[in-house]
């Protein structure tokens, strides 16, 4: 296929040495020597670099040791760590275990970073039982249809990597590898997907393997080829599928390696951030509490939940709230809410039954002739409506108060925020830890926006 100049210079920094491709499969290929010597589990590698999909200077490498299916969970999680603590010690590297849906072993060895992940040698992706089961068919499949396209899968990744969309973790909700794999071979290379994605519309719908048994209202909905109840595209948010797609007509308009470079500005200082802030006009809260110890995929779910419902609260409250964000750090996470107004009135208008419904009409008088209250009860427009106090006329107390464990907070959360948390207003949000955050906060802009302030175009 025909390429645009910038392609082929991109290529030349991304496309794998020769050296390298074959370091990282003589490392894979001892590895799964030693794995199948212990005669527990056959073993294979999988992922982009088994596939020839990785790009240049990525160092992970994974290898999967596959059990017999007879195996109780307890059974492959007790034999599959054991076998792969033996397996990191064999070749002397530092290691520990991480956990998805169940452990595995995290290791660097010579450089490479290496994880060895125990799972089924189920006969289909239909038969899984666990999620990763499913992985080497992935492998298995992408082998057998990348054809030529390997170098635009290269490109479509570096695209997405440099746009800021790639990667399923609940952070990012953007695109996998495995997804730009799946697209590009669906489209029949880069050009063919930018296209496509250039027209995308909600709950575009791919079936690659036209296999496709269940219904998804996912934002895009790509068929797993090996498995016809999974959506590839799950994680993919709205906002990263459009993002895709708005850099995909930049692009086509106006093709330049400009695209496939990721060069995000240096996070602002204190004094640029409280000046920006100031010139906004807004009002800044954070809100600050220990990470939990569990895995991203895990808490920033919850983050995400947390933030919502502290929106709502703030909205139910009259605090009106222009726009929220979350990030996990390794020590602490924060929540940030962006506020139109800070304080409000002391008195709220609480709106009543109609008079109509006699009987609930009949408690709310009954309740508040009893109450002191600014006004009220009194009827406007066939309902009762009492002018009463609020509990919290400034947003900063209405975030210090245990008002905020009275709406739905994810678990872990909860948990580590009944341990004590922080509320900082203004620039006094400013947080080294979180600078990077922040900053991005404050200059949000959309990836192509990004690019044509940056070239000037």
């Amino acid at each position: 296929m025909t390429r645009y100049p910038c392609e082929e210079e991109v290529l030349g920094t991304i496309r794998p040495t020769p050296e390298e491709r074959a370091y990282i499969r003589a490392i894979g290929g001892r590895l799964i020597e030693a794995v199948e010597r212990s005669g527990m589990a056959k073993a294979m590698m999988v992922g982009s670099v088994a596939r020839d999909t990785f790009v240049r200077g990525d160092r992970d490498l994974d290898v999967f040791m596959l059990f017999d299916p007879a195996l109780s969970r307890e059974e492959l999680q007790e034999q599959g760590l054991s076998l792969a603590h033996r397996i990191a010690e064999e070749f002397g590297a530092t290691w520990r275990e991480k956990y998805a849906e169940h452990p595995y072993v995290n290791a660097t060895i010579n450089s490479l970073d290496i994880d060895l992940v125990p799972c089924y040698a189920v006969e289909s992706a239909t038969e899984i039982k666990s999620a990763v089961d499913r992985t080497p068919f992935h492998t298995r499949y992408i082998l057998a249809h990348i054809d030529g396209y390997a170098d635009d899968v290269l490109l479509a990744k570096q695209f997405a990597k440099a746009g800021g969309v790639y990667g399923s973790d609940h952070m990012t909700e953007g695109f996998s590898g495995y997804l730009c794999e799946v697209l590009t071979i669906y489209y029949g290379g880069f050009h063919a997907l930018l296209h496509a994605a250039a027209d995308w519309r909600p709950g575009e719908t791919i079936d690659i393997e036209g296999h496709g048994t269940k219904r998804f209202e996912d934002p895009l909905v790509v068929i797993d080829p090996v498995d016809p109840e999974r959506n590839v595209s799950a994680a993919l948010s709205v906002s990263r599928m459009f993002e895709f797609a708005e850099l995909a007509r930049g692009y086509l308009a106006e093709p330049s390696a400009a695209f496939f470079r990721r060069s995000p500005p240096p996070p602002l200082t204190g004094e640029v951030f409280a000046r920006l802030l100031a010139a906004r006009g807004t009002h800044l809260f954070s809100l600050t509490f220990a990470t939990p110890g569990y895995t991203p995929d895990t808490v920033v779910p919850q983050l995400r939940k947390s933030a919502e419902s502290v929106r709502d609260l703030l909205e139910r409250s009259e605090f009106p709230v222009s726009r929220i964000d979350v990030c996990m750090g390794p020590e602490r996470c924060i929540l940030l809410f962006e506020l139109m107004a800070e304080t409000v009135p002391a008195m709220r208008r609480h709106i009543g039954p109609p008079l109509s419904a006699r009987e609930n009409a009949e408690k709310f008088l009954a309740k508040y002739v009893s109450e002191e209250v600014f006004a009220g009860p009194y009827v406007e427009d066939g309902r009762y409506v009492v002018e009463v106090a609020r509990p919290f006329t400034r947003a900063l107390d209405l975030l210090r108060s245990k008002a905020l464990f009275e709406v739905a907070l994810g678990k872990h959360v909860r948990r580590s925020m009944k341990q004590g948390w922080t509320v900082k207003a203004g620039a006094e949000c400013w947080d080294e830890e979180f600078a990077a955050f922040l900053s991005e906060f404050l200059e949000r802009s959309s990836p192509l926006a990004r690019i044509k302030r940056t070239t000037g175009k």
